[in-house]
């Protein structure tokens, strides 16, 4: 923080407020059409466009933040109803992102100068926001924030779900993570966030998303971002598989411009992520959780499976007896050292022999043998590989 107080102080005459950066917002480069192709190419399913940060400021005509919005100060556009249109197009699922609590809105701060005990903040700019946001975009995605300095009582966060899953637009349609009060987080949503960056390496009982930045310093964009502090693909991929394996979504954050773009290194790193789901895709998208996620013997393996009874309202659940597994991933993350890859969860479904193994992208089946318990698989030559940092095996029965 001393740092930013010391930039202020040598760049900006005194009493400079953060309102007055507003108009420096300009988004004069903004092509939603170019971002939404971006983000169908890097293999994303669904976008989350922060509709409002803590500040306040919104990236649409709220009728509630006069002149603190991007219609009438900087870009003066709907930003949020320009991308959704264009993200839709796409064939993507449009989400916001908005908070609830608000750094300089007087009317909040009253409200807890109060200790919460009114309300009036939520009653005449909180509510009325998001459903304006719910009725004008109709997002699949409600994803809130900000919610942490008071309890869901303040925020009246059941009324508004109650009218999110009985009565609004998008009552059949909607989801929202568990970002609604005090002790609400891990309790309470369609899916968890917990925190930020939040990947426990472990299956949960309930649907879960960890939300990350490629930016490992910031949610928002830097300009003084150094190569190093950047997620290079493989650190992507150790965030991306490990949730997929445990029942997670990945929700992967970029802070574009001021001018409305997306950063060159950002759009590479979404580009040959899309590059690397084209190949390693059938082992991520429309999976379930396995009966093993992390292999005994080798940390770098990480299982997803596919089955004939996947249940999309419960999408993290395990195999169970009754089901039919149709195929088997292993997503490795590091190449062995003499193309032999050992692994232990696996070995007991493959002592009959009458299983083909497979790498995702290359043709023809692999070798293997069970040595002491444990599934040897000879891999092809990694030159021939078309993947370049994490691949996936496909175990089979021969019949399927």
């Amino acid at each position: 923080m001393e740092k930013c107080n010391e930039f202020m102080r040598k760049h900006y005459p005194p009493g400079f407020t953060y309102q007055e950066f507003a108009p420096m917002f300009t988004a004069e480069f903004f092509d939603p059409q170019k971002w939404a192709k971006i983000f169908a190419k890097s293999g994303a399913k669904y976008i989350v466009l922060t509709s409002k940060h803590h500040e306040g400021f919104t990236l649409f005509p709220s009728k509630k933040s006069f002149s603190w919005n991007a219609m009438e100060v900087g870009p003066k556009r709907d930003l949020v109803g320009d991308l959704a249109k264009a993200v839709r197009a796409e064939g993507l699922k449009f989400g916001v992102y908005h908070s609830l609590y608000e750094w300089y809105n007087p009317i909040y701060l009253e409200d807890r100068r109060t200790g919460f005990a009114t309300q009036t903040y939520v009653e005449t700019k909180l509510w009325p926001d998001i459903k304006q946001l719910i009725n004008d975009y109709k997002p699949s995605v409600l994803w809130s924030d900000g919610d942490w300095e008071a309890h869901d009582t303040y925020w009246n966060s059941t009324e508004l779900l109650a009218w999110l899953y009985n009565d609004s637009p998008v009552k059949n349609e909607i989801v929202v993570n568990d970002r609604w009060g005090i002790g609400i987080p891990g309790k309470h949503g369609d899916f968890y966030n917990y925190q930020d960056r939040f990947n426990p390496g472990k299956l949960l009982k309930h649907k879960w998303e960890n939300a990350f930045t490629v930016d490992s310093q910031s949610w928002g964009y830097r300009r003084n971002m150094e190569l190093s502090e950047i997620f290079s693909m493989d650190q992507l991929l150790r965030e991306i598989v490990p949730t997929v394996s445990c029942g997670g979504n990945a929700l992967i954050n970029i802070g574009p411009t001021k001018e409305g773009t997306i950063a060159p290194i950002f759009q590479e790193r979404l580009l040959s992520l899309g590059d690397w789901l084209a190949i390693n895709g059938e082992a991520i998208y429309n999976t379930s959780p396995w009966d093993s996620q992390n292999d005994t013997l080798n940390g770098d393996v990480w299982y997803t499976c596919t089955k004939t009874t996947y249940n999309a309202r419960n999408p993290i659940a395990k195999p169970s007896r009754s089901d039919t597994v149709t195929a088997v991933y292993a997503i490795f993350l590091k190449w062995p050292g003499n193309s032999i890859l050992k692994l232990k969860d696996v070995a007991p479904s493959m002592l009959s022999g009458n299983y083909h193994v497979q790498m995702l992208g290359q043709d023809g089946y692999l070798n293997w043998q069970i040595i002491e318990g444990v599934v040897n698989i000879r891999l092809p030559r990694k030159a021939v590989v078309k993947s370049e940092h994490a691949w996936s095996l496909k175990f089979s029965l021969k019949s399927y």
